[in-house]
């Protein structure tokens, strides 16, 4: 049983890890070169970003469900690949629920990133928003590895 549940942690883990890389490193950048506009281009790569939020989550659970099943203890959630993990649920919760809903709502206050003014102060609110976003994603891609680290070497102990 010991195996199963730490393959679900690996499998949960990789999946999570995958649908991040793989967004923000080939669905984004090709949204914004292959469509026509740069709101279309926006819409889809926030479609797959509510997608990745939620498939993260589930696979957070994932993980943290077999860890308390495996260790049967909580000591398990408390060691570095389960605090790592808890790390990027909380991120990838802050992105979701508040990142993610004031770029919408900026969106629509300018009708159109692509006809919006350089110097508008709505684009550059927006732009502000847009970092964090990528700050939270790149921090959720750090835990992640860090917590395939400490997996590992659990695993090898």
């Amino acid at each position: 049983m010991s195996t199963i549940l730490r393959t679900i942690e690996f499998l949960a883990l990789g999946l999570w890890l995958g649908s991040d890389v793989f967004l923000s490193f080939v669905v984004a950048p090709g949204a914004f070169r292959i469509l026509a506009s740069r709101d279309q281009a926006g819409a889809m790569v926030g479609y797959g970003l509510w997608w990745m939020h939620m498939i993260g989550v589930v696979c957070g659970i994932a993980i943290l469900v077999s860890r308390l099943s495996r260790t049967r203890a909580f000591s398990g959630l408390a060691a570095p690949a389960g605090l790592c993990v808890l790390v990027m649920i909380g991120l990838t919760v802050v992105s979701q629920h508040a990142v993610s809903p004031r770029m919408a709502t900026l969106r629509v206050q300018m009708g159109s990133i692509q006809a919006t003014a350089a110097d508008s102060p709505l684009l550059a609110e927006f732009s502000r928003w847009h970092r964090v976003s990528v700050s939270l994603e790149s921090g959720v891609l750090l835990a992640g590895l860090l917590a395939l680290y400490f997996m590992i070497r659990e695993f090898g102990a």
